[in-house]
């Protein structure tokens, strides 16, 4: 994919395969207004396999931006309430004993569908956390002495409210490792907020969304995304990002060394690589740009670089430390 004619013929062919988004946006905005950020974000979640963690504050339609999004694909989708008092079982599933023939069988949880909302994540203790961990990362589930394949597509989409709130639980380094981005949900515009008050202050229910794209062409678009030209330059710049988290002072920022505990993981640097060429891809374009990097940047590496509590005295938070890391590193 070197040659100019091959970036030509790739931008043909991602203009083909990427005409379903249009139609998903626009199926979507039927029941969400704005929200443009999440919704892209949440489409490259879907375009690369990768699972997405959603935060911010109730109310700002986290939830029904995810079922949205799961309603308008024709894939089976599965709403999960994380509660204090939800256990494993009601997750995976269970093995059930039939006195009639006296054999035990599986009785399959709700973990078994292709698009999973993971409603409130961190309001389940570690126990239902870490039960998650081998569906998210191996795409199977172990129930009794039984593994099963989950199906393809397979996506974990999850909403937690900020950890400042009564009756969270922090989520597990190791389980949020595993989803490819965090996003950080904010409140809409004035204008926004204007055409939310003006669509949802009615008491008959609002347009449905129906399914408008299928499988097959997310499938399609995967193997699309995977072919879309990335530079060695640019690979090699999301090594320096990724490296600069773990080894500030070699990038010019001694100031970082004191307030990072731990840097970013070598799975920030895989799903750096697969959201640019997403974000490229959304952008009807065949190669990825330094920009497509910064653009997602934040999203893939906040919730992988842990401070130190002296930047927590500090009140400096993991996206300042990016920043100084997007500032410091050069770009090709």
């Amino acid at each position: 994919m070197t040659s100019t004619v091959s970036i030509e013929e790739l931008n043909i062919k991602i203009r083909q395969e990427s005409q379903f988004l249009d139609r998903l946006r626009d199926e979507i905005s039927k029941a969400v207004v704005g929200q443009s950020y999440v919704v892209n974000r949440l489409l490259i979640g879907l375009l690369t396999n990768g699972h997405v963690l959603l935060e911010g504050v109730p109310g700002l339609a986290k939830t029904l931006t995810v079922s949205s999004l799961a309603k308008a694909i024709s894939l089976k989708f599965q709403r999960i309430q994380f509660t204090p008092d939800l256990l494993p079982a009601d997750l995976l599933g269970t093995m059930i004993y039939n006195q009639k023939d006296m054999q035990f069988y599986t009785k399959k949880g709700p973990i078994f569908a292709n698009i999973i909302l993971a409603d409130e994540i961190n309001r389940s203790p570690a126990k239902v956390q870490s039960a998650l961990l081998e569906a998210m990362q191996e795409k199977q589930v172990t129930i009794g002495e039984q593994t099963y394949k989950l199906d393809d597509p397979f996506l974990v989409l999850a909403t937690q409210n900020p950890v400042e709130q009564e009756g969270t639980y922090p989520l597990p380094e190791a389980q949020v490792d595993r989803f490819m981005m965090k996003l950080k949900v904010g409140y809409p515009t004035r204008e926004d907020e204007l055409e939310i008050m003006r669509r949802m202050a009615r008491t008959e229910r609002r347009e449905p969304v129906e399914p408008c794209i299928t499988p097959e062409e997310i499938l399609r678009a995967r193997k699309v995304v995977n072919d879309v030209y990335i530079d060695p330059k640019v690979e090699q710049y999301i090594v320096d990002i990724v490296f600069a988290t773990r080894e500030p002072e070699k990038v010019n920022l001694p100031e970082l060394k004191n307030l990072v505990a731990y840097g970013a993981s070598p799975r920030a640097t895989i799903y750096l690589n697969l959201a640019a060429k997403a974000n490229a891809f959304l952008n009807q374009r065949g190669y990825t740009t330094p920009e497509d990097v910064k653009t997602i940047a934040y999203d893939v590496l906040r919730h992988r670089i842990i401070p130190t509590y002296e930047a927590e005295a500090e009140d400096i938070k993991p996206e300042d430390i990016v920043r100084k890391v997007l500032n410091a590193v050069n770009v090709p």
